[in-house]
């Protein structure tokens, strides 16, 4: 386990107050981390990601021209030896497609 330390800062009220209201106390610094560790990840990821942006070409990846649910399908009849049908996660309406 890692070496802890204090640290003070502020917090909105209403925050603090469901914090108390919903965590017992000696369990409320172990979700304050756990909760800062999973942002902080987050800002990293977002950050990695715009450092990133542009770096892909398509000219690079012409397996991927008639698109990348044509292509992971190709991949899983290869892999599985037979047409069966995989339904595809459509990321931007959060929908399954058949």
């Amino acid at each position: 386990m890692a070496a802890t330390h204090q640290a003070n800062f502020l917090l909105p009220e209403d925050i603090l107050n469901e914090l108390k209201a919903s965590v017992p106390k000696r369990q409320q610094s172990r979700v304050v981390a756990e909760a800062l560790r999973k942002e902080l990840k987050r800002m990293r990821l977002a950050k990695a990601l715009q450092s990133g942006f542009g770096l892909w070409k398509a000219p690079h990846h012409p397996e991927l021209k008639k698109g990348a649910e044509a292509f992971v399908r190709s991949l899983r009849t290869s892999a599985t030896g037979n047409d069966k049908h995989y339904p595809m996660l459509d990321i931007e309406k959060n929908v399954v497609k058949e």
